[in-house]
């Protein structure tokens, strides 16, 4: 095999150390990971309950929950990308092969508005397919509609929250009870109804299957 145009391997070292760096931000900000993480934190702050769950088990199920709904995606980048560097060794291409499932996810939750915005920004002429676009211009369209999205779904989630604080509240106020905190006497029928509902399996089942 011809090993003329293959990258020297010094180059190729510096590019999967490069690589492998970037690995958790890609993961963080390029993966549902970053729905999963987003809307359990503001579901945990619309309870009320401070420190529980804690961070790293937010953190934890929600890389579980990536890998779950973005198997097959790691599974095509690996075998994308694998074949082109057993045949020829190249690294870079590589890397582009296997990169393509990961952009063929992320237009599929990117809004098309953010899109256009940042495709107008990088190209003069409108590309004529998604192949055109590479993954650093899917990227932060992706990220800025994830971010709607979770924003989103966390209001709904806030919603039923909100108005229990409020009747607790206003019936501490009929009842002439001032100093206490509305937050902490609402928070055990929170989770009360919260449990009745099984709010942990429906908020968990909503999310994954909006990837699907």
């Amino acid at each position: 095999m011809d090993q003329s145009n293959a990258l020297n391997p010094i180059i190729q070292i510096l590019i999967v150390m490069t690589v492998f760096s970037l690995l958790p931000f890609m993961f963080c900000a390029m993966t549902s990971f970053l729905r999963f993480v987003i809307v359990f934190s503001m579901l945990k702050t619309a309870m009320g309950t401070q420190q529980v769950p804690p961070a790293m088990v937010i953190i934890g199920l929600s890389m579980i929950l990536t890998f779950y709904t973005m198997g097959s995606t790691f599974q095509k980048m690996y075998d994308m990308g694998s074949v082109p560097y057993q045949e020829k060794h190249d690294m870079v291409l590589a890397l582009n092969e296997g990169s393509k499932p990961l952009k063929e996810f992320m237009l599929k939750q990117t809004r098309e508005g953010d899109l256009e915005f940042f495709v107008n920004m990088t190209h003069k002429v409108r590309p004529k397919s998604p192949d055109d676009l590479s993954i650093w211009e899917v990227a932060p369209a992706y990220i800025v509609s994830e971010l709607k999205t979770s924003f989103e779904i966390s209001f709904v989630i806030f919603v039923p929250f909100i108005i229990l604080d409020l009747v607790v509240a206003n019936i501490l106020l009929a009842l002439g009870m001032f100093m206490l905190s509305p937050t902490i006497i609402s928070m055990p029928f929170k989770l009360l109804i919260f449990i009745a509902v099984d709010g942990w399996a429906l908020i968990v089942q909503g999310l994954v299957s909006s990837y699907n």
